[in-house]
């Protein structure tokens, strides 16, 4: 019995070492980021950079210090979004952020799901889906983060039949950093379908606001 008892913990001490690993933990998954300005270093400036670089206001490499360029483009993003431009990434200032932007694993899991819903379909088409994701994260509607949007029940029927766990392709990729970056076909659509599938009495129900190859898209 003891022996027994010894292996579970070894396999979940397993487990959660694993989920680090895969990006499950980390300062992009935590309640509230730190205070970051010029001459901080650590993975939370790298965090930020990433951020900022999928929205289009960080052009340079990622890395670990908060210099000049990346006060510059906090500034930027300040300014763009109604905050104060002090350079500082603050409270306020990540909670935006967050609402807008992904990180380095979230933007995996945007390409994962473009690819697995939408690869057979136009490049504009796979975009679409990626900003579905993308207006339900900053929807009072939905869940708060990408991975909760996205593993919400019965949100994307490709996590629930598995095929959400096929590789993504680099198109998928590209669409996923389109969609973060503001581009919306859909015309702020919430929900997506294929009507020639579409089983649910309910989603035909909804307004719709563009139609993109199979898909139809509604609010």
């Amino acid at each position: 019995m003891r022996r027994k008892k010894a292996l579970i913990a070894v396999l979940a001490g397993t487990v959660a070492a694993a989920g680090a690993v895969c990006g499950f933990g980390g300062p992009a998954s935590a309640a509230a980021s730190p205070v970051l300005r010029p001459g901080s270093t650590g993975s939370d400036v790298a965090d930020l950079q990433f951020r900022l670089q999928t929205l289009g206001y960080f052009k340079g490499t990622i890395t670990t210090t908060y210099g000049m360029a990346t006060r510059n483009a906090v500034s930027r993003f300040q300014r763009a979004n109604g905050l104060a431009h002090d350079g500082i990434a603050g409270p306020a200032t990540w909670a935006k952020l967050k609402k807008l932007s992904v990180n380095k694993p979230e933007l995996a899991k945007l390409a994962r799901v473009i690819y697995s819903e939408a690869r057979g379909e136009i490049y504009k088409g796979q975009v679409a889906v990626g900003a579905v994701v993308m207006n339900r994260l900053r929807s009072p509607q939905f869940p708060k983060s990408v991975t909760d949007v996205i593993f919400e029940p019965y949100a994307f029927t490709a996590v629930a039949d598995g095929q959400y766990w096929l590789l993504p392709n680099n198109t998928a990729f590209l669409a996923a950093k389109d969609a973060v970056r503001g581009w919306d076909p859909t015309n702020k659509a919430l929900y997506y379908y294929n009507p020639s599938t579409a089983k649910s009495k309910w989603i035909l129900t909804r307004k719709i606001t563009t139609k993109i190859g199979n898909h139809v898209f509604a609010i």
